[in-house]
C-alpha cells in the first residue's frame, strides 16, 4: 500500500521540522513493504529542510502538484501560461497584492517582514528572492495581503486556474489549470484507489476523493466531507498518528480496507 502524507499541520507543526518520532513510523511502513510519498503545498525547496536528509530520496509532491520530485531530483514541473499570467499581475497591481510567487526554485516575495509564511520560506537558503520579472517560469502563487481580497478571489475565480483559500490565514493559494495533489500523484504513477492518505486542509481534497482511505488531521469544515476519519489535534497527536500507522501497516487491515 502507498501512503501519503501533507507536511504542514498533518504530520509538521509550528515550522518544526517533521519529528523523529513519525520519520522512524514512515520507515517502519517501508521495512513492511508500504511505500511512503510526501505532498505539500510547499515547493519541493521548502519540503525538503523540514524531512531528514535520509528522507529526501522518497517520492515528492510540491507546490500543491506543480512539482513532482523522485530520488531528490525534481522530475516534472508544470508552470502557468503567459496570458493567465498577464491577468494575475495585472490583478497583482489593482490591488495592490503582496506575494509569495514560486518558480521551481528561486522565488519573489514582497510580503510584510513579520508574515508567517517567512517561517517556511527557504530556512537554509537554498534559493534566491529575485524581482518577478526575473523568475523563468512560475508554478504557484500565494497572495498574501491585499487592499480588496475578496475581489481578488472572485476575479480568480473566473479564471482557468485553481483557488485554494486559506481563511484563517486571510491567503489566497493558486496553482495552475488542473494542477492538485491529485495530479501530482498521478504523475508518479499512483492508480486511483491504491493509496492511504493523510491531510488536514482544503488542498489535500482532490487527493482525499481518489485515495482508498483518507484520514484527516485537526478540523476543516471543506475537507471533512472528504475524509473517511478524523484525529483531532491535541498534544497527544503524533502518538495517536503512530499508533494509526501501526495499524494500517497491518496486512489484514489493508485487506479489510480493500474489501
Amino acid at each position: 500500500m502507498k501512503f501519503v502524507f501533507d507536511l504542514d499541520g498533518t504530520i509538521c507543526f509550528k515550522g518544526q521540522p517533521v519529528s523523529e518520532k513519525l520519520l522512524i513510523a514512515f520507515e517502519k511502513l517501508v521495512k513492511q513493504g508500504h511505500e511512503v510519498i510526501f505532498a505539500s503545498a510547499r515547493p519541493v525547496r521548502d519540503l525538503l529542510p523540514v524531512l531528514h536528509e535520509r528522507f529526501h530520496e522518497y517520492p515528492m509532491i510540491g507546490g500543491n502538484g506543480s512539482m513532482v520530485a523522485i530520488n531528490g531530483e525534481i522530475i516534472s514541473t508544470v508552470s502557468f501560461d503567459e496570458e493567465t499570467l498577464k491577468n494575475i499581475f495585472q490583478l497583482l497591481r489593482t490591488y495592490d497584492v503582496s506575494y509569495l510567487i514560486d518558480s521551481d526554485w528561486d522565488y519573489a516575495y514582497t510580503g510584510p517582514v513579520t508574515h508567517p509564511i517567512l517561517n517556511n520560506l527557504d530556512p537554509q537558503r537554498l534559493a534566491k528572492n529575485v524581482k518577478l520579472d526575473k523568475l523563468q517560469s512560475i508554478v504557484k502563487i500565494l497572495m498574501l495581503t491585499s487592499n480588496n481580497m475578496g475581489e481578488v478571489e472572485e476575479q480568480l475565480r473566473k479564471m482557468d486556474v485553481v483557488v485554494h483559500s486559506h481563511g484563517s490565514e486571510g491567503v489566497l493559494d493558486i496553482s495552475p489549470k488542473g494542477i492538485d495533489k491529485w495530479s501530482g500523484l498521478q504523475q508518479l504513477d499512483v492508480k486511483e484507489g491504491e493509496y492511504i492518505a493523510f491531510g488536514n486542509d482544503a488542498n489535500d481534497i482532490a487527493m482525499f476523493q481518489h485515495a482508498l482511505y483518507s484520514v484527516m488531521i485537526g478540523e476543516s469544515l471543506q475537507l471533512s466531507p472528504f475524509s473517511s476519519e478524523k484525529l483531532l489535534l491535541s498534544e497527544d497527536i503524533e502518538n495517536r498518528i503512530v499508533q494509526r500507522l501501526s495499524e494500517f501497516g497491518n496486512t489484514n487491515l489493508i485487506t479489510k480496507l480493500e474489501a
